[in-house]
């Protein structure tokens, strides 16, 4: 089993055995900055301890910013190979301004190397994520919900068919069996004391959320990168369980994001068509999808707000 105490300059002290955690399950750099930001960075505010686990370096990932390819930018007249290779190495410390952003207490790389788009070259390369052994990769991860002890857990959902990258399906799947394992003494016995997680989330981009930004762009702008294609896909919102209030911490996605130059054009208003306060006024939630819980899950058609729910009270009585 690797050692999986890399970090992005955080802190590497462990969590009190009695405080609350929220630790989330990403595929690549930047991926914590548009999926979840804002959630993450309220409940840091809150005195909620979060961990970051990000699966792999983003090592396939292309230059996304054309404005870097200028004169005087650190891309300009890079053969495709040597702009491939100025991307890995930039992207880690990308990462790690990410994750100040938001304010995670912890980063651990797990450890892969990205597996590129689907039918890639890059999918069998020995050392990607889509490669890994099942129980090599879940064991990584239980390795690290053992250490810092969260109560819930974020990760991708069961439906990838939107985006099917591979690093995204085996984020997925090993994060459930990870969440079962990890309070299992007989799964891993050598990765340390278990410790049974209470809540598992799928990350979710609804359709309510896709129809408000739209509309707001059309309000504010004119015109909109959403279109009909857009519009017309089936979304997730009858399965959404919770939504939480993010209107005040919007900042966190938009600082996050930037963080990531080479990912991220900061001139695309599918990422920044809205102000953080025109977005707060359209939409100031996120949405979640409950996938598991031990401590009893909301009434059908009930929507929860808080990722905790269910899991203060079990903490209250034990603390």
């Amino acid at each position: 089993m690797p050692d999986l105490s890399s970090r992005s300059g955080h802190s590497a002290s462990a969590p009190a055995p009695d405080g609350l955690c929220l630790l989330t399950v990403h595929a690549h750099p930047d991926d914590e900055a548009s999926k979840g930001a804002p959630t993450l960075a309220r409940y840091h505010a809150e005195g909620v301890r979060t961990v970051l686990v990000c699966c792999t370096g983003g090592e396939e990932g292309d230059l996304q910013n054309p404005s870097l390819r200028e004169p005087g930018q650190p891309f300009h007249g890079l053969s495709p190979e040597e702009e491939k290779a100025l991307l890995a190495e930039v992207r880690p410390g990308e990462l790690a301004r990410s994750a100040d952003i938001i304010g995670f207490d912890e980063v651990v790389m797990l450890g892969y190397r990205d597996s590129g788009m689907k039918d890639s070259p890059a999918n069998q390369h020995p050392d990607c994520f889509h490669m890994a052994p099942l129980d090599e990769a879940v064991g990584r991860l239980v390795a690290i919900i053992r250490r810092e002890r969260p109560q819930v857990i974020i990760t991708y959902g069961d439906d990838q068919r939107g985006y099917p990258h591979p690093d995204h399906v085996k984020v997925h799947d090993i994060s459930g069996p990870a969440f079962d394992r990890a309070g299992d003494p007989e799964w891993y016995p050598e990765l340390g004391e278990p410790w049974q997680p209470l809540k598992l989330y799928y990350t979710v981009w609804s359709k309510a959320r896709l129809v408000a930004v739209h509309e707001g762009m059309l309000r504010h702008r004119g015109e909109s990168p959403y279109d009909k294609d857009w519009l017309d896909r089936p979304g997730h919102d009858e399965r959404i369980t919770t939504k939480v209030e993010v209107g005040a911490y919007l900042w966190a996605r938009s600082g996050a994001l930037r963080a990531h130059a080479t990912q991220v054009d900061p001139s695309e208003p599918w990422w920044f068509g809205l102000t953080d306060e025109q977005l707060a006024e359209v939409y100031p939630w996120e949405d979640w999808i409950l996938a598991r819980s031990l401590v009893g899950e909301p009434a059908p058609g009930v929507i929860e707000h808080d990722l905790f729910a269910g899991v203060r009270a079990a903490h209250e009585v034990h603390s």
